[in-house]
């Protein structure tokens, strides 16, 4: 793709036309799974399930697409972002109605995850493969960093509705909540179909990607690290979403101050990716990294300590900042290495390494919040990331040499 088919992602043109309807869909996707997966954990503590299964819940999120995702990304090369984005929705959809019509039971709850994750699998796959396909270079920083923001707006808007519904409550109306996603989700499914798909010239010759190229991107410099840093950062996100709720019902605080700081975690994200192409242009893309994981670390064990609600806020809202940047950075970074054509497989790469997180970090949480409770958990996370930051160190220094 020549640079003058690929629509600039910064400037007011980047957020017009094509582009609306892809930051609008990665919203939606990020809103739904963020109402979902704390109202499943919420369903869960009413129905009196263990603390250890909380975990597992978390990871069933995961399973599905742990196994899905390099296929995914190399049909999503194959057919294009908007038909997987598509796919995707009708999948969230899918999750919102099990979740709202049969998750009194334990296997309700289990197949709505399982239903959710495959359907944010296939969304994000798309979006971030429609990102790739349309920024690279110099750009690509600031184009990933727009779309995450759209991300993090997702995740702190879905949150709210906790307060919506039951915020005074230690636990909110998870039947209200899972019937209004339900609506939400039929909306996403009608944002999907305004996707416009980007050219792809290698489809003809490839389907998409050149033989050999999982091989070929498994050989790129720092990749093993790279992936390592994107999935602890996802996996400390997810345990933020699943045990910050755990936390509050430990010290008795309101559903409606926990969805507070879930969205305070969001908003800090959502700043430090919507200036995160000119944090990268002063600092450069490894530096940025490192520093910004370690501050995660620092503030994630913080939150974990017997905080009143303004520090706790503020432990949130540092360790929400610091978690921002590992996503759209590791984006950016292969965006920028990948062979044209092979997009989707390299976002599916990373995808599958923040699955493979996604499902033994929380299982190993579910375990150990048995024994040491969801402050245990938390500090044991801030120590996983504060090595991953460590790891970081040894990445290619800021952009590989374009091709």
């Amino acid at each position: 793709m020549t640079p003058a088919e690929r629509p600039a992602p910064s400037g007011r043109r980047g957020a017009r036309g094509p582009w609306a309807a892809l930051l609008a869909h990665a919203l939606l996707v990020q809103v739904l799974t963020f109402v979902l997966r704390p109202t499943t954990t919420y369903r869960a503590i009413e129905l009196g399930l263990p603390g250890a299964l909380l975990g597992v819940l978390s990871a069933c999120f995961a399973v599905a697409p742990l196994l899905l995702a390099v296929p995914s990304g190399a049909v999503t090369d194959r057919v294009g972002e908007r038909a997987m984005a598509f796919l995707g929705s009708v999948l969230v959809l899918a999750s919102a109605l099990t979740l709202a019509v049969a998750g009194h039971s334990l296997a309700a709850l289990v197949g709505g995850s399982v239903l959710l994750g495959t359907g944010h699998l296939c969304g994000v796959i798309g979006q971030q493969t429609w990102v790739a396909n349309r920024a690279h270079g110099a750009d690509s920083d600031t184009a990933f960093g727009r779309y995450t923001f759209a991300a993090s707006l997702g995740q702190a808007a879905g949150p709210l509705l906790m307060i919506l519904y039951g915020g005074g409550n230690a636990i909110p109306d998870t039947r209200l909540l899972f019937t209004t996603a339900c609506g939400g989700a039929l909306v996403l499914v009608a944002v999907s179909v305004l996707i416009t798909p980007t050219p792809r010239p290698d489809t003809g010759r490839t389907g998409g990607a050149a033989p050999g190229g999982t091989v070929r991107l498994l050989r790129l410099p720092g990749l093993p690290r790279a992936l390592l840093t994107s999935c602890v950062v996802l996996a400390a996100v997810d345990i933020t979403l699943v045990y910050l709720p755990a936390l509050g019902t430990e010290r008795g605080i309101a559903a409606g101050t926990v969805g507070a700081l879930l969205t305070v975690r969001g908003v800090a994200s959502m700043v430090s990716r919507l200036f995160l192409g000119r944090l990268v242009a002063r600092l450069g893309r490894r530096r940025l990294l490192v520093g910004c994981t370690m501050l995660s670390a620092v503030f994630m064990a913080a939150a974990a300590l017997p905080l009143g609600t303004p520090a706790l806020a503020v432990s949130v809202a540092l360790a929400g900042f610091g978690l921002g940047v590992g996503q759209p950075l590791t984006m950016s970074w292969l965006a920028d290495s990948a062979p044209s054509g092979a997009r989707g497989r390299a976002m599916s790469l990373r995808l599958v390494g923040n699955r493979a997180g996604q499902v033994v970090i929380p299982s190993a949480a579910g375990a150990l919040a048995a024994d040491v409770g969801a402050g245990g958990v938390l500090v044991a996370t801030a120590a996983g990331l504060a090595g991953v930051g460590y790891a970081a160190r040894a990445l290619p220094v800021d952009r590989p040499p374009e091709d």
